[in-house]
Order: structure tokens, then sequence, then C-alpha cells
């Protein structure tokens, strides 16, 4: 089973994939992590997205894409992954189907936490994770351009039939509830 889980920041994207991981017993695959892994040793798309990074830009489509086929080739993701942050535009959504179809597979569920706007501020505030871009202002930036760059994925799979919307507002345990019912 190939899961995407999507929704913008402070979604709790992060924290359902931590329940889905155990009871679907499915690897999680998250760029953040990706990018940490090859940067810290130092591999060539390592190298490359740590120059990317360092001259402040954003790590290209074609890289991205790169780094997460490169790692769903691995045996651990035979069976199906959860996918967390990935993919993030439309040119990523499309390449990932190609590389899953190329290889016998395809994204099976496309999981969504819809959460309003007010909430997701007032969760990313209280996380206190001490991020530099924590402030009303800068959260409400990010959130303009999720709407802006990465929302057009959930039309790409939409059309695929295999959205799944959730609600994302409760408790973690109402929220992971929805999940396995929109999964079972």
């Amino acid at each position: 089973m190939n899961i995407i889980l999507f929704g913008p920041p402070g979604a709790g994207k992060g924290t359902q994939a931590e329940k889905m991981i155990s009871h679907y017993n499915l690897p999680h695959l998250s760029t953040g992590n990706i990018f940490r892994e090859n940067i810290k040793n130092k591999t060539a798309l390592g190298k490359k997205v740590t120059s990317i990074l360092d001259a402040g830009k954003l790590v290209p489509d074609e890289t991205v894409v790169e780094l997460v086929t490169d790692e769903i080739k691995k045996e651990k993701y035979k069976n199906g992954v959860i996918f967390d942050g990935f993919p993030r535009t439309v040119k990523q959504a499309e390449e990932l189907d190609a590389f899953l179809h190329k290889n016998g597979k395809k994204v099976d569920s496309f999981i969504t936490l819809s959460v309003p706007e007010k909430e997701l501020i007032n969760r990313i505030l209280s996380r206190g994770q001490g991020r530099s871009d924590d402030t009303p202002e800068k959260i409400k930036t990010r959130l303009q351009v999720y709407h802006d760059e990465t929302e057009p994925v959930f039309a790409h799979y939409k059309k695929k039939n295999v959205v799944k919307e959730i609600d994302g507002v409760g408790t973690i345990e109402e929220i992971f509830d929805r999940i396995k019912s929109v999964l079972s």
C-alpha cells in the first residue's frame, strides 16, 4: 500500500505518520530525513543538495525526485510506503506516478488532513519548536506558499480518485480512527 499523507504545515502529518507506521507496518519516507541522511553521509546527492541549500535556493523538483526514487528502490519499501512531505509539486507527483507505474505500482491513497487556518496557526505557535519562522506573519507566508505551490497536488490526485479527505481537528486518536476508517 502506497500512501501519501498530505496537508498544510501544522495539520498533524508527522504525528499521524508515526501512528500509521506502527499500525500498518509500513516504512515512512520523509524527504527532510532523506536530505539530512544524504548530507550527513556526504553522498553525491547530499553534496548537490548542500550546495543548493547553501546558496539559499529551493531544491529543484528533479533533485527531490531523484532522491526519493533512489530511496524507494530499497528493499524495505517493496510492500509500500507512507510518503510525508512529498510530492510537494505537481511535477513531483507526475514523476512519482511515472516511477511507480514503471515498477508496477501506484499511489493507493492520498490522505489529506483538513484543518482550519486559525487552528493551524495556533498549533504551530504552540509546538514550541522555536523555529525562526514560527511567527504569525511568517506562518501565514508558509501557508500561502503551501496554497500556491503544494495544494495543486491535491487536484492531481483527485482526478485519479485516490483522495481521502480527513477532518484533521480532534484528538490524535480521533483523527487516526478516521484515517483507519478510510483505509479499511
